[in-house]
C-alpha cells in the first residue's frame, strides 16, 4: 500500500473546487441559467458544512473569475444578488461554527451591494479558527501572479529587498493566499479538463479530480469519493515510488 493508515484517516488540509456547470445544468432542465446558480448556492452550503465536519482547514471555492465579467450583465447581477443573500443567510452559521470567511481576487471590483456585506462578514469572522472559507471573487491567477511580481519589483526598486532575496516562499507570501497551505486536492465539476486560470502557482502539486456531473448535482457523497480518490494516489513530489513507500513505512 502506498498510503499509511494515518493518511487514510485524514482529509486534505486544503480543498479547492472549480464549481462548473450551473448554467448548463439549468438549460438541460429547461430552466433559465440563473436557476442553476440558485441551485449551486445550495450546494455551497452543503459542501461547506461537510468540509467543516470532516476537519478540512481551508476550502476555496472558485465563485467568479475575472473572465466571468464577459457574461451578460443580467446574469452577473443575479449572481451578486445570490451572493448577497448567501452572506446574510450564512452569517450566524459561520459565527457559530468558527468559520472564517475570506475573499481572494479583485474584491474592489465588486458592486457595493456585495462588497460591503462581504467585508463586514470577513471582519466579524476574522478570529474564527474552525475553517477558512475562501471565496475566489473576480479572481484570476495570472493577474494575481503579475501583481505579486509588480510588488516584488517595487520592493527591489525601493531597496527593501534585493533580487537575490526573492525565493519561492517570498513570492508565495505576495499572493492572496499568503499564510495558507497550498491546495492538496482540486476538484472540478462538469467534466472540463482545465484549471481555467485558478490557483496556477498554488496548484503545482495538487491532485486533480474531475467529475462529469455539474456543480448543482455535487453532493457530500461525491466529496467523499473525491477524497477517497485523493488517498488512493501516490504523491511522490519528485521522489520515486519506492522512496515514498519506504518513507511511509517509517512514519
Amino acid at each position: 500500500m502506498t498510503n499509511t493508515n494515518k493518511d487514510r484517516e485524514t482529509v486534505p488540509e486544503h480543498i479547492a473546487i472549480i464549481m462548473d456547470g450551473n448554467g448548463r445544468w439549468a438549460t438541460a432542465q429547461g430552466l433559465e441559467r440563473t436557476a442553476g446558480h440558485e441551485q449551486g448556492a445550495l450546494r455551497v452550503r452543503e459542501i461547506t458544512r461537510a468540509c467543516r465536519r470532516k476537519g478540512v482547514k481551508v476550502l476555496t471555492l472558485y465563485s467568479f473569475s475575472t473572465e466571468n465579467w464577459k457574461r451578460p450583465t443580467t446574469e452577473i447581477s443575479v449572481l451578486w444578488d445570490i451572493l448577497k443573500r448567501y452572506l446574510q443567510i450564512e452569517r450566524e452559521e459561520m459565527l457559530q461554527n468558527g468559520i472564517r470567511l475570506n475573499a481572494i481576487g479583485q474584491v474592489d471590483r465588486l458592486p457595493m451591494m456585495v462588497r460591503l456585506p462581504l467585508k463586514s462578514l470577513m471582519r466579524e469572522t476574522q478570529h474564527n479558527n474552525g475553517m477558512v472559507l475562501n471565496l475566489a471573487l473576480s479572481y484570476g491567477s495570472r493577474t494575481e501572479i503579475v501583481d505579486a511580481v509588480r510588488q516584488l519589483c517595487q520592493d527591489v526598486a525601493n531597496r527593501k529587498i534585493t533580487a537575490d532575496d526573492i525565493t519561492e516562499e517570498l513570492f508565495s507570501n505576495q499572493l492572496t493566499t499568503a499564510g495558507m497551505p497550498d491546495p492538496e486536492l482540486i476538484i472540478r465539476t462538469s467534466g472540463e479538463m482545465r484549471l481555467s486560470n485558478f490557483l496556477l502557482w498554488q496548484a503545482a502539486y495538487a491532485e486533480l479530480v474531475v467529475l462529469d456531473i455539474p456543480w448543482p448535482e455535487f453532493t457530500e457523497i461525491h466529496l467523499e469519493q473525491c477524497i477517497a480518490e485523493f488517498h488512493g494516489r501516490q504523491r511522490r513530489f519528485g521522489k520515486t515510488g519506492q522512496q515514498v513507500v519506504s518513507d511511509g513505512s517509517r512514519q
